[in-house]
């Protein structure tokens, strides 16, 4: 069960990570630097492929915070990851996760003015949608019924 959480909350993160990438233009790919001129500090609802939905926002140090419905079933949960979970490495946007031997790193797509789809870099069946929703930001409160959290390495800017 314990493990199951954590994969689950590894597919989010990698999911917010890609929160991290869009920028103007319907169908781009986005770059890191864009990426985060179109992402830091706001709020964005996903739904993913397994059915797995929620909201996060994406802080300038690589922190996030957010809530997930695991799977599209059960309670939502909320969930924080540290700073530095979110860095940037080269022109990409990875993410730095326990429990998970490798750093995922994402493509990201614009699909609209408010929306773009993250994926796993080279896994287009791992993806989610994320769309902002304009005004969202400053009256959108996260609650959960269950913590839970991912202990990351420290904030890294690497080529």
């Amino acid at each position: 069960m314990a493990g199951e959480k954590i994969s689950m909350l590894a597919r989010y993160a990698i999911g917010i990570v890609a929160l991290l990438a869009s920028a103007p233009a319907l169908a781009q790919s986005l770059d890191a630097a864009a990426a985060q001129r179109f992402v830091l500090n706001k709020l964005f609802a996903f739904t993913c492929v397994d059915g797995s939905r929620g909201s996060g926002r994406v802080f300038d140090d690589g922190s996030v915070i957010g809530t997930i419905q695991l799977g599209g079933t059960g309670s939502d949960h909320l969930v924080w990851l540290r700073a530095g979970t979110l860095k940037v490495k080269g022109e990409r946007v990875c993410a730095s996760l326990d429990g998970i031997p490798f750093e995922p790193c994402f493509d990201l797509t614009k699909t609209g003015d408010e929306s773009f789809r993250g994926s796993v870099s080279g896994s287009e069946f791992a993806s989610c949608d994320f769309t902002h929703s304009p005004g969202s930001d400053r009256t959108a409160h996260l609650q959960a019924s269950e913590p839970l959290s991912l202990n990351p390495t420290h904030l890294k800017r690497t080529k």
